[in-house]
């Protein structure tokens, strides 16, 4: 226990998940973009001063598996620390998860003692890249997908590096609200420097390092006996992503889940090599995965930190789909690959654990972008946004209707927040009726979403997946209704692929209908 008596000890790790909790908080409040203000497309996290992970808000699945990865990186390339420094990084081959997620890492000092490291990521609405929104499912290459930045320091000693944001800004479609993310990002840092401090003045600089280390060892404790009550075992598990937008498809995810005592072993040996396209996940994204689907079978409640993963090994092949070599294109493996992963590890857990696993999700976030010139103001737009669908039925109750699943946790952006900030008009929102797959338990449904742009020709990006394959069902369960996407002209409905870059002109409506959640049990 580390010489902390339990009562003490659970009223620091309130305290610490309340630090992350008010960063996040404010990092909503103060963004520019919508994408982060009204879908909340962030997260943060609170580290300790060697970089693992004690404490995080409730905010995205994907965020924050691979943040740790990220503080590492930025430690790895920062000698010497020094007060009012923020580090910035999106490099997914240096611990980011693609190009438009950015990540600020800050220390936090207790005089002249580095106490803990504060961290935040964001997902920018663009940086760049081939396509508005940073989404072009055509990238061959991680170049073609945006600004590409290692760890930087773009603040020192607490003044911004004007040359490095000026070079970066100069690279992004949307610099006024690029900037304006950027400074809600450094306000959530500096809110966390001074919740930590508070902590210190009230607790001391050692009883609060040691409480940090006590609540990590608490979590592994907890985590080991989880795994301990599940039945020792394994099974495999296989699924598949469509394609990956350039005509290769379906490519299959393949793990092999081993319960061993207290520890779980998980290995993606079997899995699809690297893709052309642009869905290859890096190794913090199939980590963070990972760590997902084994939380949901134990329990949602361990505190969320390096302790509960130490029991956890992953065995990943370089070069494959889940842990590519560069500079191969990454952006949708965050995005899709990720709720692909899930769902084959979750296929695996539920041949040894059947009353704990749900019938699969639907398996995609939908992503769309669309971007081009306002003509309210005659400046560049990127809109970028996550669609939910329908979550998989319990072994106990249906699925949810018309949610966001898996590894995001993501809000809709409002109707009125859309067509506020952005040229375009939803011409249509609503559930997708009976989408959901048949069982004792129906799959939730999906939804459709109809969209146009008023006065322009927009150019629109999907990356999107389940449009051939669908949502698993479990113990005879029936599988959910694939998603569709259908451009509509002139009253005629055209199909598109998954995963598609064109343009939409005046007019012409963008259907993006999502997959219902696999059904479980019998429908009789």
């Amino acid at each position: 226990m580390n010489g902390i008596d339990p009562i003490a000890l659970e009223v620091l790790r309130h305290a610490l998940a309340s630090v992350a909790e008010e960063m996040n908080a404010n990092l909503v409040r103060s963004s520019y973009s919508p994408n982060i203000k009204e879908r909340r497309d962030c997260s943060s996290a609170l580290f300790t001063a060697d970089g693992e992970l004690v404490a995080q808000a409730e905010s995205i699945p994907v965020h924050l598996g691979a943040m740790p990865f990220s503080v590492r990186s930025a430690l790895g390339a920062v000698r010497e620390w020094h007060e009012g420094d923020v580090v910035v990084l999106n490099d997914p081959y240096l611990g980011g998860a693609h190009l438009p997620d950015l990540t600020f890492v800050a220390p936090v000092f207790a005089g002249a003692e580095l106490a803990a490291f504060v961290a935040c990521r964001a997902h920018h609405a663009d940086i760049g890249g081939a396509a508005p929104g940073s989404l072009s499912p055509s990238a061959g290459d991680i170049y073609a997908e945006g600004l590409r930045i290692p760890p930087v320091r773009l603040w020192k000693r607490g003044d911004f590096d004007e040359d490095l944001l000026r070079l970066l800004l100069h690279n992004v479609r949307t610099p006024d609200e690029r900037w304006g993310d950027l400074r809600a990002q450094h306000a959530a840092c500096r809110t966390g420097i001074a919740r930590v401090r508070d902590l210190v003045a009230r607790y001391g600089a050692g009883l609060l390092r040691e409480g940090m280390a006590g609540v990590i060892d608490y979590s592994e404790r907890r985590m080991r006996t989880e795994i301990r009550c599940l039945p020792r075992g394994s099974a495999e598990f296989e699924d598949a992503l469509d394609d990956d937008g350039t005509g290769s498809g379906p490519l299959p995810i393949r793990a092999r889940v081993e319960l061993q005592g207290d520890r779980v072993r998980v290995d993606f040996a079997g899995t699809a090599p690297q893709a052309r396209g642009p869905i290859n996940a890096g190794l913090a994204v199939t980590t963070s995965a990972v760590y997902f689907a084994l939380r949901a079978v134990t329990d949602p409640t361990i505190p969320p930190n390096a302790g509960c993963y130490r029991p956890i090994e992953i065995g990943i092949p370089e070069g494959s789909l889940v842990n590519p070599r560069p500079p191969a294109p990454v952006v949708g493996g965050n995005l899709e690959t990720s709720q692909r992963i899930v769902d084959v590890v979750l296929g695996a857990l539920a041949q040894i654990v059947p009353d704990r696993v749900p019938a699969a999700s639907q398996g995609t976030m939908n992503n769309v972008a669309i971007g081009g010139t306002d003509p309210r103001t005659g400046r560049p737009y990127a809109f970028y946004e996550t669609i939910g669908g329908g979550a998989g039925a319990r072994p106990t109750g249906d699925g949810v209707d018309g949610v966001h699943t898996g590894m995001t946790n993501t809000l809709n952006t409002p109707v009125e927040a859309l067509e506020l900030a952005y040229p375009l008009r939803v011409e249509r929102y609503e559930l997708r009726p009976s989408s959901g797959g048949e069982g004792r338990f129906r799959g939730g449904w999906g939804i459709r979403r109809d969209l146009t742009p008023l006065g322009h020709t927009a150019h629109v990006s999907l990356l999107t997946d389940r449009r051939v394959g669908r949502p698993y069902g479990l113990a005879g369960g029936e599988p959910g209704a694939p998603g569709e996407n259908v451009l509509i002209r002139d009253g005629e409905e055209i199909p598109l692929p998954g995963k598609a870059e064109f343009d939409l002109r005046p007019g012409e409506v963008l259907s993006v209908r999502t997959p219902g959640g696999g059904g479980y049990g019998p429908p009789a």
